[in-house]
């Protein structure tokens, strides 16, 4: 489905089924959509489907879903009053002033679901607790020069039950689990990180989706946190409206994700949108193209700071707030900017994307001056025989890699085509 020039156009598909209602229990045995058109796959598909029209428009009338899925009113009602009966939609004021019965719109209810959300970043970690329309409710932060395992195990240990005891009984048991995003291969960069030789060595071995499992309770899952970003904007910001979207996350490094066909896409090996290694224009000191992880991330700012004897650390502590940094950020916006520019172009080249998402870990002013600075620059290239592409900024901002994470329970238990997020990871497993 997608938005053009005001008008909603939508390209997913309902099956119609006997509409009937059965009892379910939290989480909702949704189970896995089945290619074929079994009672229990369709009703699950028909589910995730109105999930996921709910959270991309909003609150919606029974008569407004079905003319959207083809589902028949009765069909549609049936389906919208189970998910009401599960806790799942919500019903908002009835819509009066129009011929006939005002019409009852219905929105997802917030607490509907619940899910923990952990970033594993190069200076920072963060553990949040997200409601099913993606609201922060509880958050725990911590900083460190450099990120260990053990640091990570007892982060958690210590800031996941305050979280989850700031809710009732009721709110606890509808905690679908917790996601992890963690950039790859930590241990690859403790140069740069300025952890001492060694010191990282213990992330080769680390296995954090298991690890991470046994200090939580809940069900737990692993994603890049590029990646993780990425599905952030996709699941609850405004890029939905893109079928084909490439996503930078400006993070301590850069990193990104890809959206196609209207889904998340993982890759081969989990590694889809690794923008951070893609080679980028500008020459350096050994003659060799760089990548753009060099030329494109808060690593530089903190490195451009520190040369000029300015205190680095509020980056990382206070990253709303950058004011006291001045010509130092304009001078790495430009930077930056160029870099985005040139691989915006080297991507259109391979893939007709039809926007590109800027978002990361900085203030949103900058996120803005940023995107902004990149479009004025991306336009004055050579870009003969691509096509037009929009260049935007995301919508989530510092969080996002931490609120990613967190949706991907969500996304597994929720949303449809759930299996394009998870099943490129799991055909190589097997």
């Amino acid at each position: 489905m997608a938005a053009r020039n005001g008008s909603l156009v939508y390209s997913g598909r309902a099956f119609e089924g006997n509409g009937e209602t059965q009892s379910s229990q939290f989480p909702p045995s949704f189970g896995d959509i089945v290619s074929g058109a079994d009672q229990a796959g369709v009703r699950a598909y028909n589910e995730r489907l109105l999930l996921s029209l709910v959270r991309r428009f909003g609150p919606l009338s029974k008569i407004e879903v079905a003319r959207l899925t083809g589902l028949s009113v009765q069909s549609t009602s049936a389906i919208m009053n189970r998910l009401q009966g599960d806790g799942l939609l919500k019903r908002e004021a009835p819509l009066r002033g129009r011929v006939g019965q005002p019409t009852v719109p219905m929105s997802l209810d917030p607490d509907g679901a619940y899910a923990l959300g952990l970033k594993i970043g190069r200076r920072s970690c963060d553990l949040v607790l997200i409601d099913f329309r993606g609201a922060v409710r509880h958050r725990a932060h911590r900083t460190f020069a450099y990120p260990v395992p053990e640091m990570i195990l007892d982060f958690v240990r210590s800031s996941q039950p305050p979280l989850v005891d700031a809710l009732n009984d009721a709110q606890r048991r509808r905690i679908a689990g917790l996601g992890v995003a963690s950039p790859f291969q930590l241990w690859t960069w403790e140069a740069e990180i300025g952890a001492p030789p060694g010191a990282m060595s213990p992330w080769r071995d680390f296995d954090a989706e298991r690890e991470i499992a046994e200090v939580c309770p809940y069900p737990v899952m692993l994603c890049n946190d590029a990646t993780a970003a990425c599905a952030a904007e996709f699941f609850f910001g405004r890029s939905w409206r893109y079928r084909d979207f490439l996503y930078f996350f400006v993070g301590a490094f850069i990193g990104g994700g890809l959206v196609l066909d209207g889904a998340l896409r993982l890759g081969r090996t989990g590694n889809a949108g690794a923008l951070g290694s893609m080679p980028v224009m500008a020459k350096s000191e050994g003659g060799g193209a760089p990548q753009l992880i060099a030329c494109a991330s808060i690593y530089q700012l903190e490195c451009r700071l520190e040369r000029a004897g300015i205190d680095a650390s509020s980056i990382w502590a206070t990253p709303d707030t950058w004011a006291e940094f001045g010509p130092h950020v304009d001078a790495w916006i430009e930077e930056v900017a160029s870099a985005l520019a040139y691989a915006s172009v080297a991507a259109i080249s391979v893939v007709d994307f039809e926007a590109i998402v800027i978002d990361g870990a900085m203030p949103a002013s900058v996120s803005d001056r940023l995107t902004a600075r990149t479009s004025h620059i991306f336009q004055g290239l050579d870009r003969r025989g691509l096509s037009e592409v929009e260049i935007v900024s995301g919508s989530i901002g510092s969080e996002a890699r931490a609120i990613g994470a967190a949706a991907l329970p969500l996304i597994k238990n929720f949303a449809r085509d759930r299996e394009v997020l998870f099943k490129d990871a799991v055909s190589q497993a097997g």
